[in-house]
Parts: C-alpha cells; sequence; structure tokens
C-alpha cells in the first residue's frame, strides 16, 4: 500500500498537496528551501557576531543597567531564537503561493537585515542612539512580521514570539545603555 500524507506546498494551487513516496520533488524542494533560510538566517548571525564583543575597551566602559544579562547568556539564546527565525521563514514559504505568503516573507527577510544591522551600528560603529533606532524598527518589522504570518501559518508566527519579546528585552537594554552613556558615541 501506498503511504500518503498531506503537507503544505509552494505551489499556487488552494490548500496541501498531496505527496506520495511517487512524487518526492516537492520534499526535496522544501528541504533545499530549509537549507536556503538556514543559510540567510546564519549569514545574519554571523555579520553580527563577527561585530559583537563584550570585550573591547568601547563596550567595557560602557555605564549598563542592572539587569543586563552576562555576556555569555547571548550565545545560547540567539542560537535558539535564530533557529526558530530560520523555521518560521521556512514554514512560511511552504504555505500556498499569494498575495499573504509573499508579504510575510518580505517581512521575514526585512526584521533579518535589521537584525544584522543592529550589531553593526552599536558594536561595529559604536552608536547606540542609531542601534536603538534600528532595535525600533526591528521589533516593528517583527510585529509585521507576525501579523501577515498569523495569516498564512499560525504556527510560524508563534515561532517567533520569544524573538519579539528578546527584541523587546533588548530595546530596554539599548534605551538604558544610551540613557547612562550620553557620550558614547564615536
Amino acid at each position: 500500500m501506498q503511504q500518503t500524507s498531506w503537507e503544505p506546498s509552494t505551489r499556487t494551487v488552494p490548500g496541501p498537496v498531496k505527496r506520495t513516496a511517487l512524487n518526492p520533488t516537492l520534499r526535496t524542494e522544501s528541504v533545499i528551501a530549509l537549507g536556503a533560510f538556514s543559510a540567510l538566517t546564519l549569514g545574519a548571525a554571523v555579520l553580527g557576531a563577527r561585530q559583537s564583543s563584550a570585550d573591547t575597551r568601547w563596550y567595557r566602559h560602557l555605564r549598563k543597567p542592572p539587569f543586563q544579562p552576562p555576556p555569555k547568556a547571548f550565545a545560547p539564546v540567539w542560537t535558539a531564537l535564530y533557529a526558530l527565525i530560520a523555521i518560521s521563514g521556512w514554514r512560511v514559504w511552504t504555505a500556498p503561493a499569494g498575495p499573504s505568503r509573499s508579504q510575510a516573507l518580505g517581512w521575514w527577510g526585512v526584521q533579518l537585515g535589521l537584525n544584522a544591522a543592529w550589531s553593526w551600528l552599536f558594536f561595529g560603529r559604536h552608536q547606540p542612539r542609531r542601534a536603538l533606532a534600528d532595535n525600533v524598527a526591528l521589533l516593528g518589522s517583527i510585529g509585521a512580521y507576525i501579523a501577515a504570518t498569523r495569516e498564512v501559518d499560525r504556527p510560524a508566527a508563534w515561532l517567533v514570539a520569544p524573538y519579539l519579546a528578546w527584541v523587546g528585552f533588548a530595546n530596554v537594554l539599548n534605551g538604558e545603555i544610551v540613557r547612562r552613556n550620553p557620550r558614547a558615541e564615536h
């Protein structure tokens, strides 16, 4: 007996596409897409990590709020968040094509670009005020991504809820650093 499963598709036909062991094309396409979303997210993570260092003289001399997490906390948190971001984008991509999916994928790209820009502005350029403006835009783009994604794939929207919360917390941290260090910009 042939095994059949119903899975979302990138095809323009409405609803899920019937996939069988005799038609592995869609499954291969989906795996490639997951790799692409993972690679894009990893690229943003690597760009950010190359700029981010709590061990620079500039950063060490900043006055930070008492609720600032220890530097060792950021890598595991961001690793988990980046995995969720990649999976969420992939899930949206596997939904049937249409304007809602395109809008959600557009917001996915915007948030990823703003995410990468924050580390460059804050750590690379030593511009906490501009980084804060970027972070506010990032928070808005994540919210827009979630709103658009809810129309396409609700689990994909929920996957980035921890990311939204973390970026909200990061806004508070960044804002406090700006407030406590009025002359920190280079």
